[in-house]
């Protein structure tokens, strides 16, 4: 079966493109999620008058990719946990964390585009890869430091006050 890709379908093509699927793969995945069109001569013809503004449309959400990228490359974070012997962190640092930084920098980014395969579970610097677009990728610089003793003493002294 022939269908045109209205979105791009990882490890099947780009938008725009017309490409053979199994026909069950097609009826019961693609064209139900609105991710294809069955390529119809009617749907082609469609096809070639709608192909300027697919173009369009790639082009613009890779522009807007790239700027979010230039954003987030000059970002460093800087994330204080509380920390035990041998640089371990009580707890970690996940993608939730670095949504969160993002977000509070006006930078909107779902977590699954955060490539953080495993919590960071240690003190030090790292580079983490966040995905926006199929050819843009942008490095975020994060900086695990421990929390400062006076804010643990803060902590632990407010507690003994209350029991």
């Amino acid at each position: 079966m022939k269908v045109i890709l209205m979105e791009n379908v990882p490890s099947l093509g780009r938008a725009g493109d017309v490409v053979q699927v199994a026909a069950g793969y097609g009826r019961n995945y693609l064209i139900p999620r609105n991710l294809a069109l069955e390529a119809t001569p009617g749907n082609l013809q469609n096809l070639e008058r709608q192909r300027k503004s697919f173009v369009q449309r790639a082009d613009k959400t890779k522009e807007t990719a790239s700027t979010l990228a230039t954003k987030i490359d000059s970002l460093s974070c800087t994330l204080a946990r509380p920390a035990g012997g041998n640089e371990k962190l009580f707890g970690s640092v996940t993608s939730m964390d670095l949504q969160e930084f993002l977000s509070e920098q006006g930078i909107p980014v779902d977590r699954r585009k955060i490539f953080l395969p495993n919590p960071i579970k240690t003190l030090g610097s790292f580079s983490i890869p966040v995905k926006l677009h199929p050819e843009v990728t942008a490095q975020l610089k994060v900086n695990v430091v421990p929390v400062p003793p006076e804010a643990s003493a803060d902590r632990h002294s407010s507690t003994k006050e209350n029991a």
